[in-house]
């Protein structure tokens, strides 16, 4: 039920027309009011012409998921009207561009329906095709402004803002709001019950999203080559990347640059790239999706068995090809968990938001080269392309890598003889060299076929020695992973259980199951391998609902696999429709486990 400071407007246009700049202004000027909003944008992988929808959510509970609801649905494309009059909760209300007439067979007397005649307003007073489809767009900004009581004063200096130097597009597009905001004054009852009004909770945040946040922190971690081939949603990271390294890791006195981006052929050629400059010394990476890291698989395992350092991001979606694929799902997480062949296993990180994954990409440059493994970042497309509000990220001047076990100069001076693959600490990690430092540390290697002194060996014995010992350097790796988010009372016999993007929704779940006496746990696992935290959680509960977006339950077929979870505690609850994921959902699937005799 809408109330002040909890609507969601959900805006439906015709992708390649310009609609994205009015809805971020429109996310922005609420977050500017100090109201907490999310924005979730649901787009086809085209340039233009097939639907895209965006939507905002003003929380002032601070959610950070999707909504179940839609209560003001602004309908732009004809071609979708009727699906998106059918979204509209009872009592909402659907703004339509009544310039051209509308079928009385699409109403619904459940809602309000609102016509503003937005092309003729703008067709009156903007000279150009172009110019008129943009300010379409605006002019419904300042509908739902007056809708909603959004601020036209933070507009203006969001405007102000963005066109500084060109005065009269700031000009043209508040004249655009105008036309929109005063129809609506006019014609009709204005706010509505529903609005929005200032608050105090957007201090000290910023909105941004996950592959922006990455890129930053890849360049704070101190990243110098990024290897990628172009792949939706993945591709805006490296983009992000490039931005920020053009600005700040620039030779102050000569000007060069001191960093590498390449755009590979494939994501084959990329992932070779990477495993070269880590090879080398440079903390290197490459951002992809799923089909990306099918291509990568060989590359990963040889990185697995030579030991060498690498950072994927894998941006996750539905699938192969495009359209429907390029919806947001957690469909990758056992094809990466055993990428390539034979037997491998691959440290994987989950962030939950932007914020973490800022957070967690110094994280997995430390981790790949203290373990010397391939560490992936598995995000998804909403964390990575949707506008999240989170804490203003933190830089840490003091933080220097972990470059792991690396013999220097002096070291190697002092040795008799390096063996590149000997474990002499016990904790399956041996100590590595990199090239030109000191002859004594030059080696040769093949991949799986060596024996722990480095050498070329298809002996049997020399091969399980050396496989038996990276299985030590795994359960090593389970004490170094970030530790898993936990909330926990003893007086709860059933939990959640969930990874990355589903963190949202399932603690909002937690705060409606609560409502209705359904006293709940929660665990949100940040790694693979899982912790010793996380078995002991499952093992303290007689049940554990296992919440994940993919259809085949691979969170808890890894839990089974690692920890040797107790499988029938773990109830999947599975949401992949390509759709981010809603509490509404959790909520449902908890309650309806419960009324066929499952305990709470």
């Amino acid at each position: 039920m809408a109330a002040i400071n909890d609507v969601v407007i959900k805006i439906a246009t015709v992708n390649g027309t310009g609609s994205a700049s009015a809805n971020g202004l429109l996310r922005k000027a609420i977050f500017r009011m100090g109201v907490p909003v999310v924005g979730k944008n649901y787009f086809p992988s085209n340039i233009q012409g097939l639907p895209t929808w965006y939507e905002i959510r003003v929380t002032g509970d601070d959610y950070h998921c999707r909504s179940d609801r839609v209560d003001i649905m602004v309908a732009m494309n004809a071609q979708t009207y009727a699906r998106d009059m059918a979204e509209v909760e009872p009592g909402g209300c659907l703004i339509y561009d009544s310039t051209w007439p509308r079928s009385s067979l699409l109403d619904r007397e459940d809602i309000t329906i609102i016509g503003v005649p937005l092309s003729k307003m703008c067709n009156e007073n903007f000279d150009g095709v172009r110019a008129r489809i943009l300010m379409k767009n605006i002019a419904y900004v300042g509908v739902i402004a007056a809708l909603v009581a959004v601020d036209l004063d933070v507009i203006k200096d969001l405007l102000e803002e963005t066109f500084a130097d060109k005065a009269h597009l700031i000009a043209s597009n508040m004249e655009a709001i105008h036309l929109g905001f005063d129809y609506a004054a006019a014609k009709f009852s204005c706010p509505l019950p529903a609005r929005v009004e200032k608050m105090d909770k957007t201090k000290g945040h910023i909105v941004v999203d996950g592959n922006t946040a990455a890129g930053l922190g890849c360049m704070y971690a101190g990243a110098t080559v990024g290897a990628w081939y172009p792949i939706t949603p993945s591709t805006s990271l490296m983009d992000a990347f490039r931005n920020f390294c053009s600005r700040y890791r620039v030779d102050p006195e000569t000007g060069k640059r001191t960093y590498c981006i390449i755009q590979a052929e494939d994501e084959l050629a990329a992932i070779g790239m990477v495993l070269g400059a880590s090879w080398s010394g440079a903390r290197s990476f490459t951002p992809t999706s799923g089909p990306g890291i099918s291509l990568m698989s060989e590359f990963i395992g040889f990185a697995y068995y030579a030991e060498i350092p690498a950072v994927i991001f894998n941006v996750q979606r539905v699938g192969p090809s495009t359209g429907m694929p390029t919806r947001t799902q957690q469909c990758d997480l056992i094809s990466c968990a055993y990428a390539s062949h034979g037997d491998t296993k691959h440290v994987l990180l989950f962030p939950a938001d932007p914020a973490e994954c800022f957070y967690m990409s110094p994280e997995a440059f430390d981790l790949a080269e203290r373990l010397q493994t391939p560490v992936m970042v598995l995000t998804d497309l909403d964390i990575g392309m949707n506008d999240w509000m989170v804490p203003e990220l933190e830089w840490d001047d003091d933080y220097v890598p972990d470059r792991g076990k690396v013999y220097t100069a002096e070291d190697l001076e002092k040795m008799e003889k390096f063996h590149r693959y000997l474990d002499v600490d016990g904790d399956g990690i041996p100590y590595r060299t990199l090239p030109g430092v000191h002859p004594r540390g030059a080696y040769f290697t093949r991949g799986s076929g060596h024996s722990k002194y480095g050498g070329y060996t298809e002996d049997s014995d020399e091969y399980q020695e050396v496989i038996d010992r990276l299985l030590v350097k795994w359960e090593t790796a389970r004490t170094l992973v970030p530790e898993a988010e936990i909330r926990y009372s003893k007086f709860n016999k059933a939990a959640i259980l969930t990874l990355g993007s589903g963190d949202g929704a399932c603690k909002e779940a937690l705060d409606r199951l609560e409502a209705q006496s359904v006293g709940l746990n929660y665990c949100r696992v940040k790694a693979f391998p899982f912790t010793d935290a996380v078995r002991d959680f499952i093992d303290a509960h007689d049940l554990v609902y296992v919440v994940e977006q993919n259809r085949d339950a691979q969170l808890r077929t890894l839990l089974i696999n690692d920890i040797e979870a107790d499988q029938g505690k773990l109830v999947p609850l599975l949401h992949y429709n390509g759709m981010p994921i809603n509490a509404g959902f959790v909520v449902e699937g908890v309650l309806a486990e419960i009324k066929k005799g499952r305990a709470a």
